[in-house]
């Protein structure tokens, strides 16, 4: 067998290996040794679960599969607020998560992202989300009640876009520079929130094989909305033999933290 005909193998098995793993939830324990990503120095899981010991009715906003409440209210045990209620817009992540949190006793609600959130004015003193992919101000500051706190990590600016160049090319700036954190904090205050702590990293990421990035983009949809290994194949060939040289694709995800307080006033 050719040098060629054996990388042409190991690069279709690898991308049938990446095409194979469950995407549900938020688990990506899958990544060991594969990808690795630094993290936040704020240490979300842990501040959530500070908070949640000392809320009495809390929402978690597009919870994903669950993982990351169910972290931060196993850490939050025995203070764990009265009222634990959560939302999730994607089916098979709704139904992970129920399974997942009903023995927290926390109800999961099935809510598309872009929809009103199903609950009164005021319900809760505590709303949590990480990761949301929009921070709707206007629905949070409505079910805050005055005094509570929305406390969030939220995907900055052009994340990944070493990666997500590579597939769809240079992006516009108005793309590269959405969801900036600047522009969140005016678009929560137009809310009628405070902002009372904001903090920004950008954080090291690395591929080790082609598998990684084929399971990273129909996990993390967003990035190449329509992605799919028969439209990108040559581009999965070109970073494939880029992996295969180098040992390791890079890139930088971008993460910022709020802390959002609805005044007493309002």
């Amino acid at each position: 067998m050719t040098a060629r005909a054996d990388s042409d193998r190991s690069f279709d098995d690898l991308l049938a290996e990446g095409l194979s793993v469950p995407i549900e939830g938020w688990d990506f324990s899958w990544f060991e040794g594969r990808a690795s990503e630094a993290r936040p120095s704020w240490g979300y899981a842990t501040g959530m679960a500070e908070r949640l010991a000392h809320a009495t009715a809390a929402l978690d906003v597009q919870t994903g599969g669950g993982e990351v409440l169910q972290f931060a209210l196993s850490r939050a045990a025995p203070r764990r607020p009265p009222l634990v209620v959560a939302t999730e817009g994607w089916p098979p992540n709704a139904g992970k998560a129920t399974a997942l949190l009903r023995p927290y006793g926390v109800a999961v609600v099935a809510s598309p992202e872009d929809a009103p959130l199903p609950f009164a004015d005021g319900a809760f003193d505590l709303v949590v989300s990480r990761h949301p992919v929009q921070a709707h101000w206007s629905e949070i500051a409505r079910v805050l009640e005055p005094g509570g706190r929305y406390f969030a990590q939220h995907v900055g600016p052009a994340s990944v876009f070493e990666l997500v160049e590579h597939f769809l090319g240079p992006q516009p700036e108005e793309v590269r520079g959405a969801r900036h954190p600047d522009l969140e904090r005016r678009q929560a205050q137009a809310a009628g929130l405070e902002v009372v702590d904001l903090r920004a990293e950008r954080l090291r990421m690395e591929f080790y094989d082609i598998a990684a990035v084929v399971h990273f983009l129909r996990k993390v949809i967003w990035m190449v909305p329509d992605f799919s290994v028969e439209k990108y194949r040559p581009q999965l060939r070109e970073l494939h033999e880029r992996i295969q040289s180098e040992g390791v694709f890079v890139a930088h995800s971008s993460r910022h933290l709020f802390d959002v307080r609805k005044p007493e006033s309002a």
